[in-house]
């Protein structure tokens, strides 16, 4: 939270120098947001994309995440930051999610399927984006970007496994624009934090190691936070109703002490009978690169985007054998004077895949019982209402069908895993 606090802080140091007519009013509503962003942002957030969020907005989220190539005003700062040309003057937006996935896991060692607690999410995001002159505009944004958790303490089984990854980005976007051609550079501050704890009973412990050693072990080093350093890039090229776009997105290494080697290395040890170990505490957020286009027709737009996850690239997704993701996404906008409508469609293979042998049956596990990451299809529908030339509310829904993985566990029997995601987003825009 401390680090959470020093992004707050320099956040609202570069607000009072926003300078508008309406200035007084708008720096308390901004202060407010922030506010608003922190308090949600401590919660663990269920992704969609592996570990990552769909859309980083209302608008963005009513079309399944479509945006690299289609401006949403200040929205599109984490998107694609060459699209915050768009803006008039000042936009804000501010507004937040509640997701609720829905996973169940049955262990395969007695017990049967049982459904995770971690059901319910607020993930907070928080925009702005103004114009400075024909050529120059800047932002500043928050925005709860990924997250993965599940939680069996209540199963009583399934190990009794916790697990709680949370990532908030802090950013600047700094874009130039000249003719249809715009540039953007996003520098980004990360703050993350993972827990990992399990038990392993008698039993378990006697199929891992081929003998009891009499008690229970608890599993779990307490949660770890980091404080990390990346970049966005982003380009955009728009012409007589046309839009282009491509982002590049770095990897950022986040160090969580202990955690991860706390967690995995009494697993790793018993399954090789004590001649392997396990040390990394890093889970890197992956690179990503992506590009989009839309194009727009008598109030109409059509759009799509592709983009490329580079889970295995990344370290401690790599360890767990995760697969890069090709994300595809299709979507609609109609837009009159008053009122908008959205619909959107987003595809991506899970990247987790099923695992051989020892260690292999060990990721399995973990995988699925920890960090289900398996859904793969995401239906959207969304709308915005202006109350004034100032105001907005933007609203919208997302649906993952579910999806269920069987694999084989450490024991060498089969762990299912099921999983769906629903989530409802509101937002507020104020233009200036």
């Amino acid at each position: 939270m401390s680090h959470i606090m020093l992004a707050v802080k320099v956040d609202l140091m570069l607000l009072e120098q926003i300078k508008n007519s309406n200035g007084e009013e708008m720096k308390k509503t901004i202060k407010l947001a922030v506010v608003v962003a922190l308090a949600l942002g401590t919660t663990s957030a269920f992704a969609t994309n592996g570990s990552a969020l769909i859309g980083e907005g209302a608008q963005t989220r009513g079309m399944a995440g479509l945006g690299i190539g289609m401006s949403h005003g200040a929205e599109s700062a984490l998107v694609n930051p060459a699209l915050i040309t768009s803006v008039a003057g000042t936009e804000v937006s501010f507004g937040g999610t509640l997701f609720m996935p829905d996973v169940k896991s049955d262990l395969g060692l007695g017990g049967g399927l049982k459904e995770s607690s971690a059901n319910k999410n607020m993930i907070p995001e928080v925009s702005i984006a103004t114009k400075v002159n024909d050529n120059f505009y800047w932002g500043i944004g928050m925005w709860g970007t990924a997250g993965m958790g599940t939680d069996y303490r209540t199963a009583d089984s399934q190990m009794n496994m916790v697990t709680n990854l949370q990532l908030m980005q802090f950013g600047v976007p700094l874009a130039y624009k000249t003719g249809g051609l715009s540039f953007a550079v996003t520098p980004i501050v990360q703050y993350g934090a993972l827990d990992i704890n399990y038990a392993l009973s008698t039993g378990i412990q006697d199929m891992m190691m081929g003998h009891d050693i009499g008690m229970p072990l608890t599993v779990g080093a307490g949660t770890a936070q980091d404080l990390e350093m990346g970049y966005n890039l982003g380009v955009a090229y728009q012409t007589s109703g046309l839009t282009l776009g491509a982002v590049y997105k770095s990897k950022i290494d986040m160090r969580y002490s202990g955690v991860l080697a706390n967690a995995m290395n009494p697993m790793v040890q018993a399954m090789s009978g004590g001649m392997q170990s396990y040390t990394n505490n890093t889970l890197s957020t992956p690179a990503e690169i992506g590009a989009g286009l839309s194009y727009k027709f008598a109030g109409s737009t059509i759009g799509f985007d592709w983009k490329q996850i580079q889970w295995s690239k990344a370290k401690g997704y790599e360890d767990f054998a995760w697969k890069d993701q090709n994300v595809f996404t299709v979507g609609y906008e109609y837009t009159t004077k008053d009122w908008a409508a959205r619909l959107g469609y987003n595809y991506a293979k899970s990247p987790i895949t099923k695992q051989s042998g020892a260690m292999g049956s060990l990721l399995n596990t973990f995988n699925l019982l920890g960090f289900p990451a398996i859904v793969e299809s995401h239906y959207a529908v969304g709308g915005s209402y202006n109350f004034s030339s100032k105001t907005a509310l933007d609203l919208a829904f997302t649906y993952a069908p579910q999806v269920t993985n069987t694999y084989t566990n450490f024991a060498g029997t089969d762990i299912t895993t099921k999983h769906s995601q629903t989530g409802v987003s509101a937002q507020l825009d104020y233009k200036f």
